[in-house]
């Protein structure tokens, strides 16, 4: 709804799921599968399907996040003639 303060946040920023930015990569991505499997269930009321289809996104989100990090961390060891270490390059930069 225009004007509801709920609806122009995404689902990683809303107050009620402050405690996923603090969440690991392995814990956030456990509760993710745990929300897709009562998902596939189908046991769960529509309401709630909804709340805890918000909180998976919001995991998701989270899990790509750390994810992107990650992967700009990642480093090509470059090797010289002689095969030794010469220093290393973004592994993106292969092309």
């Amino acid at each position: 709804m225009p004007g509801d303060p709920a609806s122009t946040q995404t689902a990683a920023t809303r107050p009620a799921f402050a405690d996923i930015k603090a969440m690991s990569f392995e814990a956030a991505l456990k509760e993710l599968e745990q929300i897709v499997t009562r998902l596939e269930r189908g046991d769960v009321e529509l309401e709630q399907s909804i709340d805890i289809y918000e909180r998976g996104e919001a995991l998701r989100a989270h899990c790509d996040q750390l994810l992107r990090r990650a992967e700009m961390k990642v480093e090509r060891i470059t090797l010289g003639a002689q095969g030794q270490p010469t220093g290393t390059t973004p592994l993106d930069s292969e092309v």
